[in-house]
């Protein structure tokens, strides 16, 4: 389980939010919602360990993330609103590193059918040489890899994807829900996304 105990950010004289306290348990899916500005992505970067609060804590199955570091990265995916890609390498290079630095390395044919459902190149064309679509899916497919991670945390998923790339976006995050997986992710509309717990957190 997944606990932000009284959590306060500022953004330079200006609160984005304290006090704030919320659980995700297996199974759960939050859907963390606001205006521009309101520290969506701040908070997403505080529950991955990218950022410490001004104030409270994060918990992971009851111990706090500071003190897990490299553990409790292992037990997670934090996909961020920019494409976490390097330019100089291709879609399948990127998916491939991606999943050894989070230590469960894919192989070559299933880095490819990851690739093939988000509709990308197999060859090997730089990710420069991609549109904002396509680099935005090139991130996107490593949720094919990542069943083992039971948190998933994600900025703004569905930014930048046609219709097909959304909807395999959504079905991929309830696919992981059902089965036991935890999902907080920010977006500034609702998603038609199948889950038994659905809830929203409201910032600002």
């Amino acid at each position: 389980m997944l606990e932000a105990s009284q959590l306060a950010c500022r953004r330079g004289a200006r609160p984005l939010f304290r006090d704030l306290s919320f659980a995700l348990a297996p199974g759960e899916l939050l859907r963390v919602a606001g205006e521009n500005g309101s520290g969506k992505t701040t908070l997403l970067k505080i529950l991955c360990g990218l950022l410490d609060p001004d104030a409270g804590e994060v918990r992971w199955q009851g111990q706090p993330i500071r003190a897990l570091r490299e553990e409790y990265s292992r037990h997670l995916v934090f996909l961020g609103h920019a494409p976490a890609v390097k330019d100089e390498l291709s879609a399948a290079e990127n998916l491939s590193i991606a999943c050894t630095l989070a230590g469960c390395p894919a192989s070559a044919q299933a880095v490819q059918e990851a690739l093939a459902r988000y509709r990308l190149p197999e060859d090997s064309v730089p990710v420069r040489r991609l549109s904002q679509g396509q680099r935005r899916r090139a991130a996107l497919a490593r949720l094919m890899l990542s069943a083992h991670a039971p948190l998933w945390l994600l900025d703004e998923p569905f930014a930048a994807l046609d219709a097909a790339a959304a909807r395999l976006t959504e079905e991929l995050i309830a696919r992981h829900v059902a089965a036991g997986g935890a999902v907080a992710y920010t977006t500034h509309q609702e998603a038609s996304i199948d889950a038994a717990v659905r809830r929203v957190l409201e910032l600002g």
